[in-house]
């Protein structure tokens, strides 16, 4: 009798584990597909994964629905940290400017700019018309990447998009909680908005830091990296429950946590077998969940819906990318007047990349349930985010190859060949020389081995030092066709500036002659092409 009621009681648990199994087996075979067929149609993955959510919605055994708790507090610090563990900080820091303008006052500007629109064409009330300009002024750069991965752009462009992803989606959700804020207290001042913003984004940096640097210290105390896998997860989602917990940016806590231990962890701490399980695990992660995501925004569409809102839709894609567009051409241009200009190219695929995606969907639905207007931005937000990932999502890589951003002269193709050799056979001689040390290895087969890599270091080496010995501009004419050069120099000049900076803060070298110094650095600086 006892066995009986268990059974019964268990039943409709097991139920629904059975169902949310069969649920994910489904979209996983799904995405698979979708796999294959974008790639040999060569259309934007993501794009796929929207359209096949929208096919698929009548064969899955349940309801299933994108949960904003879940994108917000699983999802999202996912996402950010496999962006920012995979970022390089001496490449941020080159494009700090630009990256800064736009995901700072360029995200509160479209926002506000949006707002006014949305309540002036849509006759949205002001409330409601906040909470969509926040919303609908967030880039998903998933989208844009993938257009990159399949069209060739300039580096330093790319590190651009990617960077303001990283601090864009952090800044969004602060003013997105401002706002809420502001609609449950009722009112609040200039200054206090702008206080509470700077105290938020601050200790989130500060709470980034200390987890950064505690994943750091763990790392080098551990040399399995299945431990560190775990000890990256803990640190990514706790950096952002943390953050949430103690009222400042979650977010922004992630991204911090995951440079800081992508740059001293990964890039110092660990070997190289581990790096790998590391990146390739934190690879598939982003990919997983990017699948999950994009698959969700598709079955959470309703088409009827969509047909019955199309023309506000329009409209308010309009909106937020004459909001977008009133962002990026002005504040790149008065970039000009303190760092070097952005190509107004650049600034094309800057405003055309204006795609949306989950953390979209996932504010709206966080939206509080008593604001009046509500049921309004709702289905306009879901409709907005389908139509512009299918139709700048397939859209994108076409603008993208007519604008000619970038292509490899055959010099260049032999430069990044070489150079892959000699990273290669560089880092496979860091590995031999601890597997040496730590007598993993006999002396006889190191040195065997060493000498072999040793003979393709200089060949690697000869070839580059006699193609980096033809001028640029002679050996390829144009300057959007240099070699990479310029970014090396780039480099080494900044590492000059930061060693002279450290001996100006230690007091070891006067003031004076260091302003002159890093003057002609800066001169200098400017003068070089990063591609």
């Amino acid at each position: 009798m006892l066995l009986a009621q268990s059974n019964a009681v268990t039943a409709p648990g097991m139920d629904n584990v059975t169902g949310l199994v069969t649920t994910l087996i489904i979209l996983l075979l799904v995405a698979t597909g979708v796999a294959l067929i974008t790639r040999r149609l060569r259309i934007p993955y993501v794009t796929g994964l929207v359209l096949a959510g929208l096919a698929v919605t009548e064969l899955l055994p349940g309801q299933v629905g994108l949960n904003p708790e879940l994108v917000l507090n699983l999802f999202l610090p996912i996402l950010i940290f496999e962006a920012s563990i995979n970022t390089d900080i001496s490449r941020l820091r080159s494009t700090v400017k630009p990256i800064a303008l736009l995901a700072g006052p360029g995200i509160a500007l479209a926002s506000a700019i949006t707002a006014v629109l949305l309540k002036y064409s849509l006759g949205f009330a002001w409330m409601p018309a906040l909470f969509a300009g926040v919303i609908l002024a967030i880039t998903d750069t998933v989208s844009v990447i993938a257009v990159f991965k399949e069209v060739p752009v300039p580096s330093r462009l790319s590190t651009i998009v990617e960077g303001e992803s990283l601090f864009n989606d952090g800044v969004a959700l602060v003013l997105f909680s401002l706002i809420a804020s502001v609609y449950t207290v009722g009112s609040i001042t200039f200054l206090e908005g702008l206080q509470q913003l700077t105290v938020v984004i601050a200790g989130g940096t500060l709470v980034g830091l200390g987890f950064g640097y505690l994943s750091v210290g763990l790392s080098r105390q551990s040399d399995d990296a299945l431990s560190d896998i775990l000890l990256t997860v803990a640190v990514a989602l706790g950096a952002f429950q943390v953050g949430q917990f103690l009222g400042v940016s979650g977010a922004v806590a992630v991204v911090v946590a995951g440079l800081v231990y992508g740059n001293l962890g990964i890039a110092r701490s660990v070997s190289a077998t581990a790096k790998i399980t590391i990146l390739s695990f934190w690879e598939y992660a982003g990919f997983g969940v990017n699948t999950f995501i994009f698959l969700l925004i598709g079955l959470e569409v309703d088409l009827i819906t969509l047909w019955q809102t199309l023309p506000l839709v329009l409209i308010a894609i309009l909106v937020y990318q004459a909001g977008r567009a009133l962002t990026v051409y002005p504040l790149l241009a008065l970039l000009r007047s303190f760092d070097r200009p952005i190509p107004i190219k650049w600034q094309h695929v800057l405003f055309l990349g204006n795609v949306k995606g989950s953390l979209s969907m996932a504010l709206a639905l966080s939206i509080p349930l008593g604001l009046p207007g509500r049921e309004q931005v709702i289905p306009l937000v879901f409709g907005t985010v389908l139509v512009s990932l299918v139709g700048q999502g397939l859209s994108l890589p076409w603008l993208v190859k007519r604008l000619r951003l970038s292509s490899v002269s055959n010099i260049r193709q032999q430069v990044e060949e070489s150079q892959i050799q000699l990273i290669a056979a560089k880092a496979a001689q860091d590995e031999l020389d601890s597997l040496l040390k730590s007598g993993v290895l006999p002396k006889a087969v190191y040195e065997e081995l060493r000498a072999a890599y040793q003979a393709r270091v200089a060949v690697s080496e000869r070839r580059l030092r006699d193609l980096y010995n033809q001028r640029p501009d002679q050996a390829l004419g144009k300057g959007d066709d240099r070699t990479k050069l310029d970014a090396i120099q780039r480099r080494l000049l900044l590492a000059e500036k930061g060693a002279v900076n450290d001996a100006l803060r230690k007091r070891i070298i006067s003031e004076d002659l260091v302003q002159t110094y890093i003057q002609d650095l800066n001169e200098r600086l400017l003068t070089l092409d990063d591609d």
